[in-house]
């Protein structure tokens, strides 16, 4: 929990689940790092079963939506405790680095979902120069 929380009695009671809320939906934790070829966005996505997964890309912005289920509840007598976030998610990211579109992978693996986006090696481009008036030839 927060340091500013500690002494606030209603976090207390809910802990930082509500910090996880954002509007109707829930966001998960991300981890977002480089490599020398990629860009790589690790997203903690426990109990999502893939089927319930979407992720996509549009020009520089990738987005991860889906919907963790609650567990069934069949036998509950008694929540003494809910922390876990369930009900629809959503992350939307913008990729700052350019990289191959066509190259793009999603894996969803022990509760994390890893996008790793290969970087685009940039164009070299040589540019003909004509010498300028002052320069001899």
């Amino acid at each position: 929990m927060s340091r500013s929380k500690r002494h606030d009695p209603l976090a207390e009671l809910i802990g930082e689940f509500a910090d996880r809320l954002r509007g109707d939906h829930w966001q998960p934790e991300v981890d977002v790092y480089e490599t020398e070829k990629t860009f790589v966005v690790r997203v903690e996505l426990a109990g999502v079963q893939s089927q319930d997964l979407r992720v996509t890309l549009d020009a520089d912005e990738l987005r991860i939506r889906g919907v963790r289920r609650p567990p069934e509840s069949a036998d509950l007598l008694r929540l003494h405790r809910m922390e876990i976030a369930s009900g629809p998610f959503e992350r939307r990211l913008r990729i700052p680095i350019p990289f191959v579109r066509e190259a793009v992978t999603a894996n969803l693996a022990e509760g994390f979902l890893t996008v790793t986006l290969p970087r685009r090696a940039p164009a070299r481009v040589r540019v003909e120069h004509e010498p300028g008036q002052g320069q001899r030839k």
